[in-house]
C-alpha cells in the first residue's frame, strides 16, 4: 500500500508541474521553450567530457574550440 501512495503521489506532483509549466507556455511559448532548453543544457552538459560548440554560421570543421583543453581536461 506504500509503494502506491507514493506513486500516486509522484504522478499528482508530476501533474502539477506539467500543468504549471503550460499555464506558463501559454502566456509567453517562446521564453518558456527557451528555459527548458536552457534548464536541460544546465542539467546534461556537467556530465558530458567532451564538448564541441559549432556556431551554426562556421561553414568548415577547422574552426572548432577545445573548451575541455583550456580547462586542462583531456578528452
Amino acid at each position: 500500500d506504500g509503494y502506491r501512495l507514493k506513486r500516486i503521489n509522484e504522478a499528482e506532483g508530476d501533474v502539477a508541474r506539467f500543468s504549471a509549466l503550460l499555464a506558463e507556455y501559454s502566456k509567453a511559448p517562446e521564453v518558456t521553450r527557451r528555459r527548458i532548453y536552457i534548464e536541460t543544457l544546465q542539467d546534461v552538459m556537467p556530465t558530458i567530457r567532451s564538448k564541441i560548440i559549432v556556431d551554426e554560421q562556421t561553414r568548415s570543421i577547422l574552426p572548432l574550440l577545445n573548451l575541455d583543453a583550456q580547462n586542462g581536461v583531456q578528452p
